[in-house]
């Protein structure tokens, strides 16, 4: 589900002609073809053989080791075994399955054209696809997002806000100790808010009107190599301009980008901007931040999750805990996982029993140690910055502490609305992703599809819970007391009440198809999976 948030990343191309937004990740698989003698299966409509009976049968059989150090399963087979593979996968885990008109894969000659029929066509009541998360990319793609492979970058988040002339394009974020970081006459190169004016001499706002012009604004804007140089000039929040040059480097994104401590007349309060739960890093960044609040005494945390997207949903789990403490969820499970009407108590996708998701209390082995004990902060109440841009694992943070009666208090504007999840399932190469399951609180609540919203919000579908409808701030730096969306968090703590309620405030404009508009610049793989709710857990030692 591609949005127009992006990220600096190898390959990404923001200045281009859209062909679609279609939930695929394209063909290949890796290896070199070997079509072996294979006899293809035969369709029976509304007839399944077990998945794993056609699993890991490719029509290019990969040979080696992956990202991980793991030999891959392939065997020799054809495409044909492999499009029966992902029927009987999506018949035996898809949540919606009697929803999925069964289609024979002979009348297809791509998986991943078939892949995109093997979903539900229902639409919500709000008229959006009831399934707007199908999606695959390639296995590669997938384990270089998960294990953090560096890309080359500047370091800075952008949001496209209109992606036609006359465009709007600006700085969301920066990632501390990075190109876009670095002081430039006292002041960071680039910052919240900044506008891109122009780029390699080419103007962003109102020029890249041809194909060569829309490569030099990609290659200027998108470095693919760590090492080069770009010239900018940019409009900072504050309205000066001023020329900068940009040298990209490899970079990883860091998932904690930044804390502080907040002091007020009745305590000190926390501040974590937390953008993804995706890279195994988050695990020990996320212990170390609420470690350090601990030792400072907050007695109140604010949890920026306005640009996360989701990831891990055990580390969703950890943080919730860390937050709550072990008092208050004493004998509670963060999430219970409800599967397709198929399912007869175990989990359909591993064949286990279907176990609760509980508040983990110790490291996971992502990157802090097994069983390892974590801090906790022990507060009955948290606040949550949010934006549609909180997505899946980020909602159930919210759901899940709402199920352990904790307080959350939501300020900003409607959360993504995404209860659903999967199991990433790589088969000959790709990594495909099939919504598996509905996430459920201890208090068996699941139903937001439309996402959450302050009570004071005036959008009627969404889930409404205590807070403050807020418009994004892109005048002032996040972490920031005077930022809008924290201000209302700090002044709602102290009076109980919040501003009043504004417009929407900036936000990505529908991608138009005339002349040349700007793209999702983030790579498939690191745009999907920022939007998840992903059940994966640390990689057993050899």
């Amino acid at each position: 589900m591609p949005v127009l948030s992006v990220r600096n990343l190898v390959g990404a191309v923001v200045f281009a002609v859209l062909a679609g937004c279609g939930g695929g990740g394209g063909g290949g698989g890796g290896g070199t073809p070997t079509p072996p003698v294979v006899t293809g299966p035969t369709w029976t409509s509304g007839s399944f053989l077990a998945a794993s009976s056609f699993g890991n049968r490719c029509a290019a059989p990969r040979t080696g080791v992956d990202a991980q150090g793991q030999a891959f399963p392939d065997i020799a087979g054809s495409l044909a075994q492999e499009m029966f593979f992902l029927r009987s996968w999506t018949h035996e885990t898809y949540l919606w399955n009697t929803e999925v008109i069964d289609q024979n894969p002979g009348n297809f000659t791509d998986r991943v054209a078939y892949f995109n029929v093997l979903k539900t066509n229902q639409l919500t009541t709000n008229g959006q696809a009831k399934d707007r998360f199908h999606f695959n990319v390639l296995t590669a793609d997938y384990l270089a997002q998960v294990t953090s492979a560096p890309t080359a970058s500047y370091g800075a988040e952008i949001r496209i806000f209109a992606p036609s002339v006359p465009r709007d394009v600006r700085v969301v974020f920066t990632d501390p100790n990075t190109p876009a970081s670095e002081l430039l006459a006292g002041t960071p190169k680039l910052a919240r808010g900044a506008k891109l004016l122009v780029v390699d001499g080419i103007d962003v706002v109102n020029g890249g009107t041809s194909q060569a012009q829309v490569d030099i604004l990609n290659n200027g804007t998108f470095p693919r190599t760590a090492g080069e140089t770009h010239s900018f000039t940019v409009q900072y929040a504050n309205g000066t301009t001023r020329a900068i040059t940009l040298t990209s480097a490899n970079l990883v994104e860091p998932p904690v980008n930044r804390t502080a401590v907040l002091p007020t007349g009745t305590g000190n309060v926390g501040y974590i901007l937390l953008n993804t739960f995706t890279p195994f890093v988050t695990e020990q960044q996320l212990v170390n931040a609420i470690a350090s609040l601990k030792t400072q005494g907050v007695n109140d945390v604010v949890l920026d999750l306005r640009y996360n997207g989701g990831g891990l949903l055990a580390l969703s789990s950890q943080l919730s805990y860390m937050i709550a403490g072990p008092t208050r969820t004493a004998g509670k499970v963060f999430e219970r996982l409800r599967f397709n009407n198929g399912t007869t108590g175990n989990d359909p996708v591993t064949g286990q029993a279907n176990t609760p998701t509980p508040f983990y209390s110790t490291g996971l082995g992502f990157s802090v140690a097994p069983n390892t004990p974590i801090q906790t902060l022990d507060l009955p109440r948290v606040y949550v910055l949010s934006t549609a841009a909180t997505c899946s694992a980020s909602e159930s943070v919210i759901n899940g502490l709402r199920g352990a009666d904790v307080d959350v208090v939501l300020i900003g504007s409607k959360t993504c609305g995404k209860p659903f999840g999967f199991y990433a399932e790589d088969n000959c190469g790709m990594t495909y992703f099939s919504i598996q399951f509905q996430g459920i609180n201890n208090k068996d609540f699941g139903d937001y599809p439309d996402g959450f919203a302050a009570a004071n919000s005036p959008q009627p579908l969404p889930v409404k819970i205590p807070g403050c409808a807020v418009a994004d701030d892109f005048s002032h730096e996040l972490g920031d007391p005077t930022e809008a969306m924290l201000a209302a968090a700090l002044n709602h703590r102290a009076t109980g009440t919040c501003p009043a309620v504004s417009g929407s405030g900036l936000s990505p404009q529908a991608v138009r198809t005339d002349g040349i508009p700007m793209a999702s610049g983030r790579s498939p793989a690191a745009e999907f999976l920022r939007n998840n709710r992903d059940l994966r857990m640390p990689p057993v030692s050899q």
